[in-house]
């Protein structure tokens, strides 16, 4: 069922689009006044000028070390599986094992990556981990050559995220324990 609309005929002034030309010239003409006499920065100088981003920006994810250095992933694959986009892809070693680089850590991820290209920023990655492990960046700058250069893998995500100064799980969950046996609870 096909509707129809019935439209008023287009006036002389109107077919010959001047009020729209003099509308277009009068926005440019404003613009013109604005950053030549009143100085209006109207660009910004990107490698120097940044937007500042709000504060609750969700960039583009990473992974983080501890104090010791020690990689924090203990790769349980819960942030591969909750990611909407499939985005991130953990490899966790073999039937072999490898050997765990601190206490407490069961495996290891052999490989952890990230296709920044699939990735939507969504920060699901880092709500859903228990070691946190995986941050997201204030940075939305990321450039490459070719879409191979977009896939980080676990060496430059640790790289970016570096060193995380929040609080030792297992050192933390130790100190609890020690501080439970010295100080019995009174029934």
């Amino acid at each position: 069922m096909a509707i129809t609309v019935n439209r008023k005929p287009l006036s002389f002034w109107e077919k010959l689009y001047l009020p729209a030309i003099a509308g277009g010239l009068q926005v440019t003409i404003k613009h013109a006044y604005g950053s030549l006499f009143q100085g209006k920065q109207v660009t910004m100088e990107y490698p120097e000028q940044r937007w500042t981003l709000p504060q609750n920006y969700r960039g583009a994810p990473y992974l983080v070390k501890d104090q010791d250095g020690s990689t924090k992933c203990v790769s349980c694959q819960l942030c591969e599986f909750v990611c909407p986009p499939k985005a991130i892809r953990i490899t966790p070693p073999g039937q072999d094992g490898q050997a765990a680089d601190r206490a407490n850590a069961e495996k290891m991820p052999k490989e952890f990556e990230i296709n920044m290209l699939r990735c939507i920023y969504c920060g699901m990655c880092q709500e859903v981990c228990p070691e946190e492990a995986i941050f997201l960046q204030k940075d939305w700058s990321h450039i490459a050559h070719n879409r191979s250069e977009m896939i980080y893998n676990k060496e430059k995500l640790l790289a970016l995220g570096g060193t995380h100064g929040g609080i030792q799980k297992w050192k933390h969950k130790l100190e609890e324990a020690k501080a439970q046996e010295s100080f019995p609870v009174k029934v």
